[in-house]
């Protein structure tokens, strides 16, 4: 009969205490100890240094997220943060406890107890259980808050553009600002279809303002296309009988390329638009130029 005594089934094994003919344990160095204390206080410092580094935009806080020039797309790059931020903290902590357990409760040589155990503890293993769905339940509603900014639609539109796209290039007008005598009744920008003969000398401009409420009403008259503009952080489809709506508020002057992202056929890849941001004054003159050439032209630009 062994003189060691053994675990008992229910709650894990305790200390046996020390076995008859073997040396005590020897007792945690005092540098080990310093460390134990230390290793929290590291911990916590990293935490705060991750946590005050996405006070600055640049690409490393970004995460490989471009940068936004909506405040739509500030809305998202924030979500998208707050995501890597959560999957960092999880992994610091995961790590962190295995590194712990590595490092501090490993089994001695100089004992043959083994580590205490855990199985079968009802409150460790609800907080295994519990804390994964809380953490489920914060991200889905901050991603259902965010979405529902993002798809809002206001009542009364600083700008209202109708998108329309075909094989293969797009039509803009602005339903604001009619045109007497024109077939289109509005300002309308017309893009011509990419051909190996012109270019993109012909791609349509879309001109809007900054720091207004700018909602675009997305047809198509063929196939479904794709209606992006990287920086907006955002894309939606253009489907032939169903018209698809969303609003940006640009908060940033400048001259980019808009893209057709959904496959359309032989010239997809070509269907591509200027997009400028201006400034609102910039913009009001825009579209008493445009009203008063296409009034004389009597018809679409």
């Amino acid at each position: 009969m062994s003189s060691t005594p053994s675990a008992p089934p229910s709650r894990g094994a305790h200390d046996p205490g020390p076995v008859p003919g073997q040396p005590p344990v020897a007792q945690p160095s005092r540098a080990r100890a310093r460390l134990r204390r230390l290793a929290p206080r590291a911990a916590l410092l990293a935490l705060l240094a991750a946590g005050t580094s996405g006070c600055t935009s640049n690409a490393f806080t970004r995460m490989g997220w471009p940068e936004p020039i909506t405040q739509q797309g500030k809305v998202a790059l924030t979500l998208w943060q707050g995501s890597w931020a959560a999957a960092w903290a999880v992994g610091a902590v995961v790590w962190g406890l295995t590194i712990w357990a590595i490092i501090f409760h490993r089994k001695s040589r100089a004992s043959g107890a083994p580590p205490q155990q855990v199985r079968y503890n009802l409150p460790i293993e609800m907080l295994y259980t519990v804390v994964p769905f809380i953490m489920v339940g914060i991200l889905f509603f901050f991603t259902a808050r965010d979405e529902n900014y993002i798809d809002k639609l206001s009542a009364h539109p600083d700008v209202t553009v109708i998108v329309t796209g075909f094989q293969w290039s797009w039509q803009f007008q602005y339903k604001n600002y009619p045109v007497p005598g024109s077939p289109t009744r509005y300002v309308t920008m017309n893009g011509e279809p990419w051909t190996p003969q012109t270019g993109s000398s012909q791609l349509p401009l879309l001109v809007i303002p900054e720091h207004k409420t700018v909602r675009f009403d997305l047809v198509s008259t063929d196939v479904v296309h794709a209606f992006w503009i990287v920086p907006f952080e955002f894309k939606r489809d253009l489907i032939p009988g169903h018209p698809n709506h969303f609003e940006v508020t640009p908060t940033r002057t400048g001259t980019y390329i808009g893209h057709c992202t959904e496959l359309c056929g032989l010239y997809h890849s070509r269907m591509l638009f200027r997009v400028k941001i201006v400034t609102p004054a910039q913009f009001s003159q825009w579209i008493r130029t445009q009203q008063v050439l296409q009034a004389r032209s009597g018809g679409a630009q």
